[in-house]
């Protein structure tokens, strides 16, 4: 999707953390922008994450957790390759990002995204015609 919004796990992760209601809403608006706009992309990568810190870190019901990943599934879903695992090692080695991260940035090259939206990375870091974004700030 030619400039689509890219969201990390950690911002899907948010929607569910009531223990910092600023991130939480701004999390929730962002989620629910991008899916009204028909913008919003993930990677089973970004689902896989979400799941794992939603029911272990946060406590969310494996039910809920479930539920909300069938929600932004709804979004576009960058399904990652072995292409993608081996650029995304180049990015590794090229960028000093931790391999997961790289993944995330492949992903959000591949799927054409002007913007990815994580607190992971540095705010306005560019990735060639992909800019990060957090959106926390």
């Amino acid at each position: 999707m030619s400039g689509g919004s890219f969201l990390d796990a950690n911002v899907l992760a948010y929607t569910d953390d009531n223990r910092v209601p600023q991130k939480q809403e701004v999390a929730l608006a962002l989620v629910e922008r991008v899916r009204r706009e028909g913008t919003g992309v993930l990677s089973t990568q970004i689902l896989q994450e979400y799941f794992v810190t939603a029911t272990r870190k946060l406590g969310v019901p494996v039910e809920t957790a479930r539920r909300k990943i069938e929600i932004f599934a709804r979004m576009d879903v960058v399904v990652n390759r072995v292409d993608d695992i081996l650029a995304a090692t180049d990015l590794h080695a090229s960028h000093q990002l931790s391999f997961w991260d790289a993944l995330l940035v492949q992903a959000a090259t591949r799927s054409g995204c002007s913007v990815l939206f994580t607190e992971d990375l540095q705010h306005g870091q560019r990735f060639g015609d992909l800019e990060v974004v957090n959106p926390f700030l």
